[in-house]
């Protein structure tokens, strides 16, 4: 079979004919990438407005991220970690400095970096705190999206995440999302950590009412509860900000990244914590096989600091607030809301007019491709690096699909 002669039919048939049918794709067939264009495999050009679920913070296939994978990938791909390698030192001490945490475990999907925050949060629950054995007790919000695995399914709000894959893990506790008082009720003896994303990316961009996090904060404090921030979404310059805690100067106990920490290349995550909390790790513990492995490393560093470097938190920061502002100059009988922070943006569409879907069918006709999340919103995450010509562009089309 020869890839290169199949259209987008083709491949679509081979996929819904061979592939579990557990993703609702809109029908496209991308086949190249540059900055925050993609190209389907017939010629097409659409721009990204999805980034990978954040994950393309850098845009595609960064000059510099690939320069970097492209060198490593001819030195040293794997060693797993009985055995230390030349990458992984200096980008645990960068990833620590630049998000002022003692120590970093590194793994590589951020549904494993969840898992590790729940596993470091009880043990330190037990070791540390003094919470009886087993008896350990984290809190999470209502509409959270923390990853698929058994455990996290477990303490979502979501029926169709739970459905058919019980029994599920004890030792969760829902609150609703952005209510300090929830959570100064729910808080207890056995209560070890507060598990909540700044900004609800699959619930549909809900953004919490302002000092939510920095209120938290000071209550887990308070209560000697690990404040688990889970920004894998909003982290690395989505918001506006390197990770959007800042916004609220409140710094957690626990950091959970991943996504754009791969450049888009690579599946890289991990937590960050204090040596109180990441000294209850002991060799045997927790680990995995790829985690911190060179390539990842490599990549995960210069990932890092292009960041940094090329300031994508202020460009994130001055591009969505043009966004949202030409968004909102749209006069639409479809909107109920538009929402976000940075270049995280959520347009909520009327019951009325129907599901976010078909909208962004119709955007995929005008060459953006953007996808709905939690059926009436339509989500607006394109690659950091985007400029204000390009938005410009979009807005064109996004005007045309919201007032027809």
């Amino acid at each position: 079979m020869d890839i290169k002669q199949l259209k987008s039919k083709d491949l679509i048939e081979l996929a819904e004919t061979y592939s579990a049918h557990n993703y609702h794709p809109l029908p496209v067939v991308l086949a190249r990438g540059e900055g925050v264009w993609v190209w389907d495999v017939d010629g097409k050009k659409y721009m990204d407005m999805l980034s990978s679920y954040s994950a393309l913070n850098q845009g595609h296939l960064h000059p510099r991220i690939v320069d970097v994978a492209m060198q490593q990938i001819q030195k040293l791909t794997l060693t797993s970690r009985a055995f230390h390698n030349d990458q992984f030192g200096p980008f645990c001490e960068l990833l620590c400095k630049t998000t002022s945490q003692d120590s970093v475990l590194l793994m590589n999907t951020g549904a494993e970096a969840v898992e590790t925050a729940i596993k470091a949060a009880r043990k330190w629950g037990y070791k540390v705190k003094g919470v009886e054995r087993d008896g350990a007790e984290i809190i999470v919000c209502e509409n959270n999206f923390h990853g698929r695995t058994t455990t996290i399914v477990g303490f979502s709000s979501e029926e169709q995440y739970r459905d058919g894959f019980g029994p599920f893990s004890p030792g969760f506790k829902m609150i609703p999302y952005s209510n300090i008082e929830a959570l100064r009720q729910a808080i207890g003896p056995n209560t070890v950590g507060f598990l909540v994303e700044p900004i609800q990316g699959e619930a549909g961009i809900i953004v919490p009412h302002e000092g939510y996090i920095g209120e938290a904060a000071r209550l887990c404090k308070e209560n000697n509860v690990l404040l688990m921030l889970d920004e894998i979404q909003t982290g690395l310059g989505r918001t506006g900000k390197l990770f959007c805690y800042e916004y609220d100067g409140a710094k957690p106990d626990i950091l959970i990244v991943g996504k754009a920490l791969g450049g888009g290349l690579y599946p890289v995550s991990g937590i960050l914590a204090g040596k109180q909390v990441m000294d209850v790790f002991t060799p045997g513990d927790h680990g995995s096989t790829f985690g911190g492995n060179p390539l990842a490393c490599a990549i995960g560093a210069e990932a890092l600091r292009v960041i940094v470097e090329e300031d994508l938190p202020s460009k994130a920061a001055e591009a969505g607030n043009y966004f949202m502002e030409k968004l909102k100059a749209i006069k639409s009988p479809h909107v109920k809301e538009v929402r976000g922070k940075g270049l995280l943006i959520g347009v909520e569409i009327k019951e009325t007019s129907g599901t976010a879907r078909p909208f962004c069918e119709r955007l995929m006709e005008l060459g953006i491709l953007a996808k709905e999340t939690h059926h009436q919103v339509i989500r607006f995450a394109p690659p950091l690096v985007i400029t204000k010509d390009e938005i410009d562009w979009a807005i064109e089309r996004i005007r045309q699909v919201l007032e027809e």
